[in-house]
């Protein structure tokens, strides 16, 4: 397994594709790849549909996936707010790559038998495979094809993200093959010799202690440790330094705890969720998230250091993990509202990323929300970098 990652800024898409293709070369050398990914930003909307010809004609007959976006990673740059391209190419030996398309108006129920997903994805459970996934915003429901792959493939790691650049239905463009879609989702599952690691960094650190939720109802937060929700939530604050009291005013978020066997959860354990408004007479908050008695929640908050130290965190974890395991290559989808405009600088989360990992090949690009699991199940985030990172299977580094 060989991956290699390249982006440009050239205006011209030919000589951006032609950049980009001649630094994939000088990577991989002759062997044409057997998977190709491609970020276009929306400076080259009104040339998207010539994107898989001009692929296919430089990188051979190799799987294209990719979509439209509002800001590119790729070949160690982050290139926001001008033109941009990224391709990664990977060769992938005894990897069986099943793309596949779906819509809303086909997408099987949520309740449908888990065959119905396996026929929808070309794949069964058995092959154990892994997935990356593509979505337009404004024409598919993504939470419900998340849904349904979990329930369908329990075991397999998902990561992807929401097509971006475009800011109406029609506007985005998925990738797949050599097509052009205008809507719905597509994918890639594979199989054989590869495995796709995840980390999810939600940019944010936990304040207070965490508690149990002991009164709520669907999305309405009652209490928490048996006392009222907002009375907790005004002892905290007080408790909090005058910065944290500051970013709470506007950067206050609550993390879930979705998987009920962690007993002690770190960083990371968590499901970033918004704090959506108060009812002051029940004493409650509405949260973005389905909520049940029994959770272990935490308030988090966020801004461009906490997000930083999220990183971090994980990516340490992460490597740790990972020591003596060979990386080949990386995704990085990260959101929209990260990058420059919440750092003040480019390649801060690309930099990161190779100052733990070393020089892995990453490709990727700025989403409308971002595909990831957290607690053994997927979900879509918002203000979230989701790295999915590839390596055989087992392969020990010399």
């Amino acid at each position: 397994m060989k991956w290699a990652s390249s982006v440009s800024d050239r205006a011209s898409l030919d000589q951006a594709v032609g950049e980009c293709v001649k630094s994939l070369s000088a990577e991989l050398g002759d062997s044409p790849p057997d998977l190709v990914l491609a970020f276009p930003s929306a400076h080259h909307s009104p040339q998207y549909d010539r994107i898989p010809a001009l692929v296919h004609e430089a990188l051979g007959p190799a799987l294209l996936l990719g979509c439209s976006a509002g800001g590119v990673i790729g070949g160690g740059r982050e290139i926001e707010q001008r033109p941009g391209l990224a391709l990664t190419a990977a060769r992938m030996p005894d990897v069986t790559l099943q793309p596949f398309s779906v819509e809303d108006a086909t997408m099987p129920d949520p309740d449908a038998p888990p065959d119905r997903w396996e026929a929808m994805a070309g794949v069964t459970v058995d092959a154990a495979p892994q997935f990356i996934l593509l979505a337009d915003p404004f024409t598919l429901g993504a939470d419900r094809l998340l849904a349904g792959l979990d329930y369908a493939f329990p075991a397999s790691a998902k990561i992807g993200g929401l097509a971006s650049g475009a800011n109406r239905p029609g506007g985005n463009a998925l990738f797949l093959g050599e097509t052009a879609l205008r809507q719905g989702a597509i994918g890639v599952a594979m199989h054989g010799d590869v495995t796709m690691d995840t980390i999810v960094a939600q940019g944010c650190r936990p304040i207070g202690r965490p508690m149990q939720i002991t009164a709520c109802l669907r999305n309405l937060l009652l209490e928490l440790d048996g006392e009222m929700c907002l009375n907790v939530l005004r002892e905290l604050f007080a408790r909090l330094s005058q910065r944290d009291q500051e970013l709470a005013r506007h950067s206050l978020f609550l993390g879930v705890v979705m998987d009920e066997l962690i007993e002690r959860p770190e960083q990371g354990d968590f499901l970033i969720r918004n704090i959506m408004g108060a009812d002051g007479e029940r004493g409650a908050l509405a949260i973005g998230e389905t909520l049940k008695e029994g959770q272990t929640v935490q308030f988090h908050l966020r801004d461009a250091t906490t997000s930083a130290e999220d990183l971090e965190a994980v990516l340490s974890r992460y490597e740790g993990m990972r020591e003596g395991l060979a990386t080949e290559g990386a995704l990085l989808f990260s959101c929209l509202g990260r990058g420059q405009q919440l750092y003040g600088r480019p390649d801060h989360d690309t930099e990161m990323f190779h100052s733990k990992m070393g020089p892995v090949p990453l490709t990727g690009f700025f989403c409308n929300g971002e595909i990831g699991p957290v607690g053994g199940a997927t979900f879509l985030h918002g203000y979230t970098s989701s790295f999915g990172v590839f390596r055989p299977r087992q392969r020990i580094i010399d």
